[in-house]
């Protein structure tokens, strides 16, 4: 299977409903090469599934992501699909099984891929190989670092009944599965021929983790980054009242893919400034902060987060104390 060739019958099951109490923000919504990390994963993962299930906890977040996910602009030369579902667990903070649970229920195809938001270094040809030995079992399952990885694997819609009685017995491990259903383990020796220092499993829960991938990330992408810079959507943002004094600074140049739109600005702003989390952009990193507007060009206050962004725009970040 090509890393471009959509899997039939199969699906992509992202969780995100984790608590992130030691990150101190929502990991789906981290900046991550410009855009939500949440928005990174589903990006690689539409080409090569065609349904793909983001699995939130009850709550604030899960609006937050399903604002930030329409929000996303359409692809040149794409087709609308995938189509991009949202649920939720039905009990907050039941672990990994109950997300797993609620996202193959909700799969129309017959397998899902199941991952993490928080594991940006998705390998396509990786998970093609996972998906292609499915066919004689009922759950395929990566063994990297003497455990199993329960997030980077594919299972059986079937084996969402297990599941649930899971659930119902508090029985909140994944492998506890593995030992009643057809499971074939991937052993490391042939993790190692896709995926050679195991990125796929690296996933971030400290800030600290978070930096180190964002850096690994920039150096993964060597003289690509240039390529893609230069092929990018360059815009200035200037910052006044508030966003001025705690960034110090009056104006940021940011470079923004191609469609990005006034989503990815404030995004690629938080990941620059950081300082700006909070006071001026709300904690998800993909809207302002109430008493935060944005202007274009100095004519068009903009609410709407799918607005695209053109070259050469000038964007003006205005706290309500930054007077006329």
């Amino acid at each position: 299977m090509k890393d471009d060739q959509p899997s039939a019958g199969a699906a992509a099951v992202v969780l995100t409903g984790g608590k992130s109490s030691r990150m101190g923000r929502p990991k789906a919504l981290l900046p991550f090469d410009g855009e939500p990390l949440i928005v990174h994963a589903v990006r690689r993962l539409e080409s090569l599934f065609s349904e793909i299930i983001v699995v939130a906890a009850a709550g604030e977040q899960f609006v937050e992501l399903s604002s930030l996910l329409r929000s996303q602009p359409d692809q040149p030369n794409k087709p609308s699909e995938p189509k991009v579902t949202l649920v939720r667990d039905q009990v907050a903070y039941q672990g990994p099984v109950a997300g797993i649970y609620y996202g193959l229920r909700e799969a129309r195809g017959a397998i899902g891929f199941v991952t993490s938001c928080d594991v940006p270094f998705l390998n396509l040809r990786f998970i093609s190989y996972l998906l292609s030995q499915i066919s004689d079992y009922d759950v395929v399952v990566p063994y990297w670092e003497e455990r199993f990885q329960p997030l980077f694997a594919v299972y059986r819609r079937e084996v969402a009944p297990l599941l649930k009685d899971q659930l119902e017995r508090g029985e909140l491990r994944p492998i506890s599965l593995y030992k009643k259903v057809r499971t074939r383990e991937v052993a490391p020796d042939e993790i190692r021929r896709f995926d050679p220092e195991g990125l796929s499993f690296l996933n971030m829960n400290t800030p600290e983790d978070y930096q180190a991938a964002l850096k690994r990330w920039r150096e993964q992408r060597g003289p690509a980054a240039t390529a893609k810079e230069s092929a990018s959507v360059p815009c200035t943002v200037e910052l006044l009242g508030v966003a001025r004094l705690r960034a110090k600074t009056r104006e940021v140049s940011l470079a923004l893919p191609q469609g990005a739109t006034v989503a990815h600005v404030f995004s690629a702003l938080a990941e620059k400034l950081p300082t700006l989390v909070g006071p001026v952009i709300a904690p998800g990193g993909n809207s302002l902060a109430s008493g935060h507007a944005c202007n274009i060009n100095g004519r068009d206050f903009v609410r709407d987060l799918s607005v695209e962004v053109r070259p050469g725009d000038r964007i003006f970040i205005i706290s309500a104390d930054a007077g006329g």
